[in-house]
């Protein structure tokens, strides 16, 4: 089944648009290509004597092509597509952690990132550690770690793990301890990757209980899931991706509805 033919998305933002004190998020005609090589390497060694001979063949990959895209302060804004779409690279712009090849992403506000499990985290130091070392590189001062340390682990359900290295923690705990630490205060954007599907029911619903505070208290929210009936209950407005180009915008029911539709479900 092919594409549907969508409305002529523009990708190019007007002046006025980008000068909008309402839209927090702008990604500009963004174009995100990376260049992968043609063939595998066995070893690091071998791709670099082979680079510096001239030998290497790259090939062109758009994770992102020509994507125009507004998110306005206070909404909650699903992006959903099939694996490989463009999402997490999307995202990942947001987060300011990458820049587009060619056009403009413009982000007002502090942004806290759930982009992946354990982003952030040194295996080898403990949670204790781990909590101040990710929550410096969220932007917080070692002040208000120190004043928001018992929250996080109370939060996370970590107090009698806190001083073990987070090597030894399961895939949930970590998802726990890093949701925890990216939410202990309310942040001007909040980027949450699929990272809520791990873990236990009851922590599930505590996280969305928060996302919902947040989004209450005026936080601007996006939400990649594969989960359509949290998209639903969650996000005001959705943009469906595919092969790194925005097929359709609108309320999320709408969205959901379409891409149900073309993927069978």
């Amino acid at each position: 089944m092919s594409l549907p033919t969508a409305p002529e998305i523009s990708t190019s933002i007007s002046s006025l648009e980008v000068q909008s004190a309402d839209n927090v998020v702008v990604l500009d005609d963004v174009i995100v290509r990376y260049r992968i090589p043609r063939e595998r390497f066995r070893t690091f060694k071998e791709f670099m004597i082979r680079r510096m001979k001239g030998q290497v063949q790259y090939v062109d990959l758009l994770a992102l092509n020509h994507v125009g895209l507004q998110v306005k302060k206070g909404e909650v804004f699903g992006l959903i597509g099939a694996n490989g779409a463009g999402k997490t690279t999307l995202l990942r712009l947001v987060a300011r952690v990458m820049r587009p090849t060619h056009g403009r992403v413009i982000v007002r506000g502090r942004v806290a990132p759930l982009l992946a499990m354990g982003a952030g985290f040194h295996p080898e130091l403990t949670g204790r550690e781990n909590v101040y070392l990710n929550g410096t590189l969220l932007g917080y001062t070692r002040h208000q770690i120190d004043e928001l340390f018992d929250q996080i682990i109370d939060f996370a359900e970590l107090r009698e793990s806190i001083e073990a290295p987070i090597r030894t923690y399961s895939s949930g705990m970590l998802a726990r301890l890093g949701f925890s630490v990216a939410t202990a205060q309310m942040p001007d954007i909040l980027i949450v990757d699929e990272v809520l599907s791990v873990g236990d029911i009851a922590f599930q619903e505590k996280c969305n209980a928060r996302i919902r505070d947040f989004r209450e208290k005026g936080a601007t929210i996006l939400l990649v899931s594969h989960d359509m009936g949290n998209i639903k209950r969650m996000c005001s407005r959705a943009a469906w991706l595919s092969h790194g180009e925005i097929i359709q915008v609108g309320s999320a029911e709408d969205v959901v509805k379409q891409f149900e539709g073309y993927m069978g479900i």
